[in-house]
């Protein structure tokens, strides 16, 4: 074995140490605990509460088909083409403006109070009225060591931490999933929730099922911070390290 041969394992072992992989245990998600012997029950109780600037949206029907084209903007009751035909914005006040009926108070209620609501004001005019409503902007953050951070928007009312992360594409290598953060408004204060992924008890926590306006987080691990702060300080000095050892090398030939 030549000296330039062994001069090249050994940089090569160098390197190879400054990027050891992960340990497998660590990159798996919803592992069992020692205590896992019963299913993790999850709180299905969250509803979300309408407030100022949400869009709602609102279909009206009752027995009188002709009546009740009155209140609506489109003859479906679903937005095509993304379109904001049926929906109303809940102005400063918590109210929406709607046709006849005027102005209805909906802010602080669920889905299905602020439906009631409004189909006790149209019984007045309509006969055995329905109402379709939904917040259309149910919405969520996703930041940090994801595939595509980004603002993503259900209209569903319901979302849930791992369908977060599907949404923006998984988490990258570099991520470290023992420190996922939901950050989360709660009566004028930020709430912080601290998650661990590779833990089964996650499904049970407060921050599985996620809130509209809710942030998640997902810290990146000692390797991507290794390339954000050195590649531009340890590559160079590789580099004159190989350089010189091999200008030592072609010297000692001649």
């Amino acid at each position: 074995m030549t000296k330039f041969t062994r001069i090249s394992i050994l940089l090569v072992l160098l390197i190879a140490g400054m990027f050891s992989c992960t340990p497998y245990r660590k990159t798996v998600m919803f592992q069992p605990s020692a205590q896992d012997t019963l299913p993790n029950k999850i709180d299905e109780t969250y509803r979300p509460l309408i407030q100022p600037n949400d869009i709602l949206d609102i279909y009206v029907t009752s027995t009188s088909p002709e009546a009740s084209k009155y209140f609506n903007y489109s003859e479906s009751p679903e937005n095509t083409g993304g379109g904001l035909l049926n929906s109303y914005l809940v102005d400063l006040h918590g109210e929406v403006q709607t046709p006849l009926i005027g102005a209805v108070k909906v802010a602080g209620l669920n889905s299905a109070d602020a439906r009631d609501t409004i189909s006790k004001r149209l019984s007045r005019y309509l006969v055995n009225p329905s109402v379709k409503l939904s917040i259309r902007n149910f919405k969520v953050t996703v930041l940090g060591e994801v595939v595509h951070p980004g603002i993503y928007t259900v209209q569903n009312e319901k979302l849930t931490l791992p369908e977060a992360i599907a949404l923006a594409g998984d988490l990258t290598v570099f991520s470290k999933r023992d420190q996922v953060m939901v950050i989360r408004d709660s009566v004028g204060f930020k709430t912080f929730i601290r998650i661990d992924l590779g833990d089964r008890s996650l499904f049970s926590t407060p921050g599985y099922s996620l809130h509209s306006n809710d942030i998640v987080y997902i810290e990146p691990n000692k390797k991507k911070r290794f390339l954000g702060e050195n590649y531009y300080r340890v590559f160079p000095v590789i580099l004159g390290s190989v350089t010189f050892l091999l200008s030592i090398i072609q010297l000692t030939k001649k």
